[in-house]
C-alpha cells in the first residue's frame, strides 16, 4: 500500500510517497503564485489509488480541494523524524517563514512544542534577505562562505530589517564580509537554542526544513548544542513523510 504526503509551505511544496518503511517517489517544488493549485497538479500525476494527505500552511485548502485528510505541520514533522532516526527527541524544524521546535517521548509522541512569533527573523527569509544583502548569489553560496568567517563580529538586532541596516554599517566600516555572515548565522543559532531551551530539548536532535541544507548553520548547532545533531539527506521532505505515514495509519 502506498500514501503520499504534500507538505505546501511558504517557500516549497514537497511531495513524499512512502510504502510505509521507505520513500519511493519524492519531489521538492518551489510554491510559485498559487501553491495549492500547484500542489494539486502534483497530486494529480499520482495513481488514482494512491491517498494525499496534507499538511503546512495550505492543508485546509487542500482538503477542500484533492487531499483526502490533513495533519498539523507539528505532527508530520514528529512523525518523519520519528520514523527517520528512532529515539529522536527533539526536532528542530526551520523553514522560509517560521521556526518551531517539537519536543518527544521516548515513543515519538509529541509532549511539547514553540514556534516563533510572526516574524521572519531566524528563518529561511532572514537568511535569503541577508545573502542579498552581502552581495552573495545565494543563500547556500552565503552560508559555505560563512563557513570560514571568525567570531568575534556580533549581530545585536534580529528583526530583520534592523539585522541588515546593521550588517550593511558594519560592511561599509571595514569587517569581513564572512564574519559578518557568521555572526548572521549566529544570532539565528541562538535565536534557535532559546526555543529549545524553552521546550526543555533533550538530544538527539533532528533538524528538519530547508534552512538544515545551510553547512553554516549546521556547525553552528552542533557547536551551541555540544551533542548529536541528525540531519536527514533531504531535510526538506520531513514533513511530507510525516503526512505519507499518517495516511498508512501511522500515530
Amino acid at each position: 500500500m502506498l500514501s503520499a504526503g504534500i507538505d505546501i509551505g511558504s517557500r516549497t511544496i514537497a511531495l513524499v510517497v512512502s510504502n510505509g518503511k521507505e520513500i519511493v517517489q519524492s519531489a521538492v517544488v518551489d510554491t510559485g503564485f498559487d501553491p495549492v493549485k500547484k500542489a494539486a497538479e502534483m497530486a494529480a500525476g499520482l495513481p488514482r489509488e494512491v491517498s494525499v494527505t496534507a499538511t503546512g500552511y495550505g492543508r485546509h485548502a487542500a482538503k477542500s480541494g484533492f487531499a483526502g485528510q490533513i495533519i498539523t505541520e507539528i505532527k508530520a514533522h514528529a512523525l518523519g523524524a520519528g520514523h527517520l532516526f528512532p529515539g529522536a527527541r527533539t526536532v528542530l524544524d526551520i523553514g522560509g517563514q517560521d521556526m518551531k521546535v517539537i519536543l518527544l517521548d521516548e515513543k515519538g509522541n509529541v509532549e511539547d512544542f514553540q514556534m516563533n512569533d510572526k516574524c521572519a527573523a531566524g528563518t529561511g527569509k532572514f537568511l535569503e534577505v541577508m545573502a542579498v544583502a552581502m552581495g552573495y548569489g545565494s543563500a547556500g553560496d552565503f552560508g559555505e562562505d560563512s563557513l570560514s568567517g571568525v567570531p568575534g563580529t556580533r549581530i545585536s538586532s534580529m528583526c530583520t530589517v534592523f539585522a541588515e541596516s546593521e550588517a550593511v554599517s558594519l560592511a561599509h566600516r571595514g569587517a569581513d564580509r564572512r564574519d559578518i555572515g557568521r555572526a548572521l548565522h549566529v544570532s539565528v543559532i541562538e535565536r534557535a537554542f532559546g526555543l529549545i531551551e524553552r521546550v526543555g530539548g533533550d538530544l538527539p536532535l533532528v533538524f528538519t526544513g530547508g534552512v538544515a541544507l545551510n553547512p553554516c548553520i549546521v556547525q553552528l548547532l552542533r557547536e551551541r548544542i555540544k551533542g548529536p545533531v541528525l540531519v536527514p539527506e533531504n531535510p526538506q521532505l520531513v514533513g511530507a513523510l510525516g503526512a505519507a505515514l499518517k495516511g498508512l495509519g501511522k500515530k
